[in-house]
Parts: C-alpha cells; sequence; structure tokens
C-alpha cells in the first residue's frame, strides 16, 4: 500500500476513488510548516537559516501521515503543480524525515494539471523528484516577505502610528491605487468639442459623418477647444454642399483571445459577472477540485494558478473536433492556434485555464453546478473553445466626404463595419473595462449604400460641448491587470493581495472601484519618501525575475538575499535616526491635496480658520494621523484625515458645535461635533456629558434630532429572554452593530437594527449565534465523550477542539495536560480541571504564566508576501531558564 499525499480533503475522496485499494489518499489541509509568528525566523546572520513551526492543526494531521507511512510500502507527494505545492510537498517530507518514519522507503512527486481518472493515472506513471530550484525560489520568496514584513512593520508603528504593516507586494499594489488617486487629484479639465453631420443619401437613407479635417488642417482627438471655434465651424458645415469622395471597403480578420490565464480569467470574470478576485478563485478551485456529476466526481478545469496561455496538445486537438461538431467545419482554423504570453516575468510552466474536457459543454452540467458555478465554467468552456476557432471576418467601409462652403472646406468621414463570417464571435466575445471599446462587436454599425462622387444632402449639423475626464480609478481587474504587465507579484498572489489591502483598511471598494483610505496614502507616502527604492516598480518586478531565475536554476537562492539584505538593512538602520517631525513634513509636503483641500475663498488652506494665524498640519496619535493647529493647547482645533480629500473640513473649519435642540427630559443642548476621531453627538457640556460616535455611513449632513436622540440613548434595552430572563439589549460598538445577552454578543447586520429589531427576532439573531458556538461562525466541535453531570448541573463533555482535547462543562473549556488522551480523562480529573479554570490561576499556573514568553503579534501570509503585524505587548521575555523553573515549581 502506497501513501499519497494531496492538499485537500476533497482532492484525497475523489483521487482514492481513481486510485484504487492499492492507495491510501490523505490530506495535509495546505501548508503543514510556516514561519514562526516571531523575530529571528529567519536569521541573516546565520546565512539566511530558516526557523519552521508545525501549529496543532497541522501536527495532528502530519501524525494521521507519519502513522500511515509507517506502515506503507512508499510515500507519492500529489501537492499542486505550482512553487506553492512543491513547497508543501518539500515540508512534508521534510518534517517525516525528522520523525524517521520513511526507512528507505521510495519517495516520489506526483503532478498532474487536471483532477480527471486519466491526468492522475498518467501522473502515477510518470513521478519524478522534488523539484530543488523551484523549492529555493518558494524559500527566497518566504525570506524575502518575512524580512521586509518584519523590519519594515515596526518602522511604521514607530513613525507613523496607525499603520499597520508593510509588504513587498501588498506595498507596491498599495502604491498603484494610490497613485492614481494622485493623478485624479491633479487631473485638470479641458474643453473641447465634437461636430458630426446627419447626411442623406440619393436614395432617402440616412447616416452620420464627423468633422476630421478644415480649410486645409487635419483636426486631431479634442483639437476644438472652444465654443468660439465650434461656432465657426458649424457655421462653415451649415452653409456648405456635401459631395462623397470616395468610398472605400476593407476586408479585415480579428483573431480570438487565448484560453484564460489567472489574471485574465479574474479580469473577465470581474467585467462580465461581476465576482472579486477571490470570489473567482474560490469558485475556480471547487471546479477544479471536482463535482459531482451522476454519481462520479470529476474536476471540470484545470488548475486554475497558471500565467501559462497555451493548451495541451490532446486538448487543442479535442477542441477543434469540438469546434467541428458544434459550430461546422468552416469554424475550424486550418492550422491550430499556438499563443505566447506578452505579460512580463511569466513563467508559461503550466497550462492555460481549460475545460478537462471540451465535449462537457455549459448546458449538460449546468444541473450540477450552483449558479456561480455555472457562470465561471461557462465563461472557462467559451473562452476554451473560442481560443481554436476560426477568425472572425469583418468589412469595414470608409467613406470620405468634402464639405465646400463659397471655397472654404472641411473633410467629414463616415465609417462602419459588418461581419461578414462571425468565427469565435459565436462562441466568445470580449468585455472591456473602464469605457474602454470593446474589441468584440461592431463598433461603427452598419452603413447604408453610398457611392463615390455621388451628392448627399444635410440634414443637420451637431456641436457637442465635452470635457476631458481623469483617469478612472482602478477596479479590481484592472488592479489586476496592471500589475501583471508590470511584473509584480504572481498568479497566487493577486485575490490574497487585494483581500489585505481591504482588510488593512487600507483601501474601500465602491461600486467595485478601488479608494484608497487616508490611512493607505499615509502609508505610501511615508515608504515613497523614506523607502523609495522598495516601492518602485520596476524593483518589485526585477527581484520577481530573479525568483523566477532561481527556479529555473539560473540564480543562488541565498545570494539573492543577501544582495537584497545588505542594503534593506542598511536602510532600516537610516530610520533609527529619523525625527516625527521628518516624516510630518514629508507627509505634508506629499500629502498636500488630501491633507490640506483648497478653500472656496481662495485663502492659505494651511492656516487655521479658529485661531488665524496657527498652521495646519498633520500629527500622529496613539490611533493614527489626524490634522491640528501648530498653536496647540492656546489653540484646540483638530479635525480627522479623510480619504475624501477633507470634505468634512469646511463643515468643522470653526470648530463649533452644531445644535440640533434639547434632550426632551434633561433639558440639555444636543449637539453636533467633529473630534479627532471623526464626528459625534454630545448632550451637555464638561466631562460628564454623554457622547456617542457617527457609526459607519452615517454623514453628518443626516444627523438630525431624532437620530442624535437615538444614538445618545444606547444601549437600548429590547426586553428579557424567555429562557433566561435576563436583558437583551441593543448596541453599536468597535465592530458594529450589536445585541449582548448574559454576557454574550450576537452581530446584526445593519445600524437600523439596532433600533428597531424586536424582542422575537432578537432571539432568533441570539439563538443562531449560539447554534454556531464560539469564534467567528465556527461550529462547536462534537462531544467525544460525556463523563456525566457536573455537581452545580450541566453536563460535563470531552471534546478535540483545534488546540487540542479539552473538557467542557458550559463555558468553561479546560485542555487537557500534555500526554493526556482523551478517552482516558475520568469524571474527578475533569472536576479538578474545570475548577482550576473557572476559579483563579493556581501558583504553579501563575509561575509558569509569568515566565512564559509574551509572543509578537505578527503573522505572514505565505501565499500574497504580505506580512500582517500589531504591536507586541511586551518588549522583555523571560529567559529559557526561569520559564523552566517555573515548570518544575
Amino acid at each position: 500500500m502506497n501513501v499519497v499525499v494531496v492538499e485537500s480533503p476533497a482532492k484525497a475522496k475523489t483521487i482514492n476513488k481513481y486510485l484504487g485499494p492499492g492507495y491510501k489518499v490523505l490530506a495535509s489541509f495546505g501548508h503543514v510548516r510556516d514561519l514562526p509568528a516571531k523575530d529571528g525566523s529567519v536569521r541573516p546572520d546565520e546565512d539566511f537559516e530558516m526557523s519552521w513551526e508545525v501549529d496543532s492543526a497541522s501536527a495532528k494531521r502530519m501524525k494521521d501521515i507519519a502513522d500511515a507511512v509507517k506502515d506503507s510500502d512508499g510515500l507519492i507527494l500529489a501537492t499542486d503543480p505550482d512553487r506553492e505545492g512543491e513547497a508543501i510537498s518539500w515540508h512534508v517530507l521534510d518534517v517525516l524525515k525528522k520523525k524517521r518514519v520513511l526507512g528507505d522507503k521510495p519517495v516520489k512527486r506526483v503532478v498532474f494539471n487536471a483532477i480527471t481518472k486519466a491526468a492522475v493515472l498518467d501522473a502515477m506513471r510518470n513521478p519524478r523528484d522534488i523539484d530543488t530550484p523551484l523549492v529555493d525560489a518558494y524559500l527566497a520568496r518566504r525570506a524575502l516577505d518575512y524580512l521586509v514584513g518584519f523590519n519594515l512593520s515596526p518602522v511604521l508603528w514607530r513613525k507613523l502610528p496607525g499603520a499597520r504593516s508593510a509588504g513587498r507586494v501588498q506595498s507596491v499594489a498599495l502604491r498603484l491605487v494610490c497613485d492614481r488617486e494622485s493623478e485624479i487629484e491633479r487631473f485638470v479639465s479641458e474643453e473641447y468639442w465634437n461636430l458630426s453631420a446627419l447626411l442623406k443619401t440619393p436614395r432617402g437613407d440616412e447616416f452620420e459623418a464627423r468633422l476630421v479635417s478644415a480649410e486645409g488642417k487635419r483636426l486631431q482627438a479634442r483639437a476644438i477647444g472652444n465654443g468660439e471655434e465650434a461656432n465657426r465651424l458649424k457655421t462653415l458645415l451649415d452653409g456648405a454642399a456635401y459631395r462623397v469622395e470616395s468610398v472605400e471597403a476593407k476586408p479585415t480578420k480579428r483573431n480570438p483571445s487565448p484560453p484564460f490565464t489567472t489574471s485574465t480569467l479574474q479580469q473577465a470574470a470581474s467585467s462580465k459577472l461581476g465576482f472579486s478576485a477571490s470570489r473567482t478563485m474560490q469558485v475556480a478551485q471547487k471546479l477544479y477540485e471536482g463535482i459531482d456529476i451522476g454519481g462520479e466526481t470529476v474536476g471540470l478545469i484545470t488548475y486554475m494558478r497558471t500565467d501559462g496561455v497555451q493548451m495541451a496538445p490532446e486538448a487543442i486537438d479535442a477542441a477543434r473536433k469540438a469546434v467541428a461538431e458544434q459550430f461546422g467545419a468552416r469554424y475550424v482554423p486550418e492550422k491550430a492556434r499556438i499563443y505566447s504570453t506578452k505579460a512580463k516575468n511569466a513563467q508559461e510552466a503550466h497550462e492555460a485555464i481549460r475545460p478537462t474536457s471540451f465535449d462537457r459543454t455549459p448546458d449538460q452540467v449546468k444541473r450540477y453546478l450552483d449558479p456561480d458555478q455555472l457562470k465561471l465554467y461557462d465563461l472557462v468552456w467559451k473562452r476554451g473553445i473560442a481560443s481554436q476557432m476560426a477568425s472572425a471576418e469583418i468589412e469595414r467601409t470608409t467613406v470620405e466626404i468634402e464639405a465646400d462652403n463659397g471655397g472654404r472646406k472641411a473633410g467629414l468621414r463616415a465609417t462602419g463595419s459588418v461581419i461578414r463570417f462571425d468565427g469565435f464571435i459565436a462562441a466568445y466575445t470580449d468585455q472591456k473595462e473602464d469605457g474602454e471599446q470593446s474589441d468584440d462587436g461592431d463598433e461603427d454599425g452598419r452603413l447604408p449604400e453610398i457611392n463615390s462622387g455621388e451628392k448627399v444632402a444635410k440634414q443637420k449639423v451637431n456641436a457637442s460641448q465635452h470635457f476631458t475626464e481623469p483617469p478612472p480609478r482602478y477596479s479590481e481587474a484592472s488592479l489586476i491587470k496592471k500589475m501583471e504587465e508590470l511584473g509584480i507579484g504572481r498568479p497566487s498572489t493577486y485575490a490574497a493581495t487585494l483581500a489585505t489591502l481591504r482588510d488593512r483598511e487600507y483601501i474601500v471598494i465602491d461600486k467595485r472601484k478601488l479608494i484608497p483610505e487616508a490611512k493607505g496614502r499615509l502609508v505610501t507616502a511615508f515608504l515613497e519618501s523614506f523607502f523609495t527604492r522598495y516601492v518602485e516598480y520596476d524593483f518589485t518586478a526585477d527581484l520577481e525575475e530573479k525568483l523566477d531565475k532561481i527556479s529555473a536554476g539560473e540564480l543562488d537562492w541565498k545570494q539573492v538575499l543577501r544582495d537584497f539584505w545588505k542594503d534593506f538593512f542598511a536602510q532600516i538602520e537610516d530610520t533609527k535616526e529619523l525625527r516625527v517631525t521628518n516624516v510630518l513634513d514629508a507627509l505634508n509636503e506629499e500629502l498636500a491635496p488630501l491633507v490640506f483641500p483648497k478653500r472656496e475663498d481662495g485663502s492659505d488652506p494651511r492656516i487655521c480658520q479658529v485661531c488665524g494665524t496657527g498652521k495646519l498640519s498633520l500629527k500622529l496619535g496613539k490611533f493614527g494621523a489626524f490634522v491640528g493647529c501648530s498653536n496647540y493647547p492656546e489653540c484646540n482645533y483638530t479635525r480627522q484625515l479623510s480619504a475624501d480629500g477633507g470634505s468634512d473640513a469646511e463643515a468643522a473649519a470653526a470648530n463649533e458645535p452644531q445644535s440640533l435642540g434639547k434632550d426632551p427630559h434633561t433639558g440639555e443642548d444636543i449637539t453636533l461635533r467633529s473630534g479627532r476621531f471623526g464626528p459625534y453627538v454630545q448632550r451637555g457640556d464638561g466631562k460628564e456629558a454623554k457622547r456617542a460616535s457617527l457609526p459607519k455611513g452615517w454623514t453628518p449632513a443626516s444627523i438630525d434630532h431624532e437620530k442624535a436622540l437615538a444614538l445618545l440613548s444606547l444601549p437600548r434595552d429590547i426586553g428579557q429572554h424567555p429562557e433566561s430572563g435576563k436583558m437583551i439589549s441593543a448596541g453599536i460598538g468597535r465592530y458594529g452593530p450589536f445585541l449582548l445577552h448574559d454576557g454574550g454578543y450576537a452581530n446584526l447586520e445593519t445600524v437600523e437594527d439596532v433600533f428597531s429589531i424586536g424582542l422575537n427576532r432578537a432571539v432568533t439573531v441570539i439563538a443562531d449565534k449560539a447554534s454556531k458556538g464560539p469564534g467567528r461562525g465556527g461550529s462547536t466541535p462534537a462531544a467525544l465523550k460525556t463523563l456525566g453531570d457536573h455537581p452545580d448541573g450541566g453536563a460535563i463533555t470531552v471534546r478535540d477542539g483545534r488546540y487540542g482535547p479539552y473538557v467542557n462543562w458550559g463555558k468553561v473549556n479546560a485542555t487537557l495536560p500534555k500526554g493526556k488522551a482523551a478517552d482516558s480523562v475520568t469524571m474527578e480529573e475533569a472536576l479538578v480541571l474545570i475548577a482550576e479554570k473557572a476559579g483563579k490561576t493556581p501558583a504553579k499556573g501563575k509561575a509558569a504564566a509569568k515566565a512564559k514568553t509574551t509572543k509578537t503579534a505578527k503573522s505572514a501570509d505565505t501565499k500574497t508576501g504580505e506580512t500582517k503585524a500589531a504591536k507586541p505587548k511586551a518588549k522583555a521575555a523571560a529567559k529559557p531558564k526561569a520559564a523552566a523553573k517555573a515548570k518544575k515549581a
């Protein structure tokens, strides 16, 4: 019997069926080890030695794998066919070697691009060794991401409070979004005019022609810059006679696009289906891992993390055959189409994303798929088959027309196109974003019969005024496209990078557009000012190219790290001398349009409007940046730094409370104010005044007397719970609207629910939360064993949780001592554990707790190269010897 290790349990189940009784397929559940979230996990002084840690969940799975390998004939590593998959196989093998369970058993590495029986069995017949250069590239990438995140993020904490993290790819992606916002802020709109004439042929057919030249001069786009010039040319056209100078019809061909890569799939799913990048990858993962079709689980698409654009030869043959069967022989090109990528640094190591079988049309499988799965499969199938179809044949007609007004002449042009043969368009058409012209349809429409030399009659002359528009904000799709063009990141990183930026509150997504938050603008400005090189697009792309050369065996991975660390460490050291005043001066300059928006009266936007003499500047506080007056404390004017360019500045400029009325019960004034942390309402004055911040989504302009009273009345008592008899109340907290009952919280969907929810629905929401158990929607583990009832009432059970087995009584969970098996726990032992957990910490526990090292709350994302970090709670940790003594005590 051979043990096969894959990544996911869904794949394990499917592949087990394909391989039969001679194999045991187990899942690693992704990565089994990671760099510990603390300093020293990568040690440059020891030539970049790395410490790996297996978490408790992975330790249990690795034990299962190790136990199976002990009794096996061999080990087959069958994780995903990319750099991360290779790394997981390497980690699994390394852990098993350290456990000494392999002996002389053979170890093989197999890869398959699709989860079908044929693909899996073919992979098993063609094993290989672990690809060492690919693992080296993973190690280099992981070390770089760790070193950047764990060294740059603390600089942000010290010099830019409120900033949460920086990352090798994350920060460059954020810079793209912020640079685009700066372009929009600097953009100056320009006026231009378009002129066209509605003309009629001798046969009575109307068509439109646009002005392209006048009085011997060609008119470039937006050449007519004002109404005076436009009216002069309109007068010329109004009094002119029109004659057709030439009619030229040219046949052209339009070729299909290649099959999807990860990037182009995310772009198409965004523009056509409205999917986010992360949603696209979730659905694609399921289609890849397998769908139950008529009792058989089969993968419907090939591996979805790839930048290759070519299909395998057998897939091309299958596609051409399917084209002939479903569209006809004319739709099959004479030769198979071969594609190559235009993306910078593309590896093209794997196939493009395609259906595993072109015979499975979307119509045939739709009853097995949910709506999102069907939409995405339909997209992949159509793009895949279109890539091997004949070109579309289009006839494009251009008509040149002369307008003559007493010797003053102008030229007009009418264009139209007709699809003579639809070709690949019969299967798939592209769709562009941001108002770009689609390349899939008839952009000009069909022209009527027009003959050279004939006169045409003027019906109407149109002169339309326009203004240039700023470049559009990035969408997820267009940002991914830009990152791919620049060579920043890799297919597996795009979705997670965007998610990281959202989670850090560096960007928000509004109507599918990415808008940088003030916090994101500050971080980018800081990095551009003091770490310019590390957020440069070319530098990041060159580093990606070096990583690709490592994976190809062309560069030594540790030499790449040495070269990087030498300059990066020096830059980090230089920031130790950096004063906060230097940071603020740089940010005031870099972010002037955001921090100091222009005033309508034309006055200096940096002069404080409260005291009239102080100078406004960025200030840094515990919770981030805000704008304050240099005359503090004599002038206490402050305002929040907003992402919309400081739109609240005018309303709060005088920093004076806005009266909303009086409280009907106390007679105190209720006011709307703007403070350092944003707008809020207040009842009364002085330290004892009741205050309430405006919840997310509520603007100062929308607050009236009624809403202010409602906010100040929170928390709101809803009623007593029918079972416990304890009060249920509703309120708004740091994480949004909530219900509170018996010390437990349940989230509400909207702020409005806080004021409108009734007792019945509140009881239901609390019950739903209780049924999901503790944590964010996670379910409570099932009881392994029931020991009996506690003397105070309630069952005592033994359960297996994320961090190992524990005993449970009501809300008390007590972890079993190390080495204690779950099935051997007695009632007496459980009562002691529960008593210790529920009561005060025993002396023994206190001593151990005191000696325990406080871990730095940081973690790094292995897929994206982005680093999450939070300030350490303690600067120093007890020495290992002290911890050992405390443990013995």
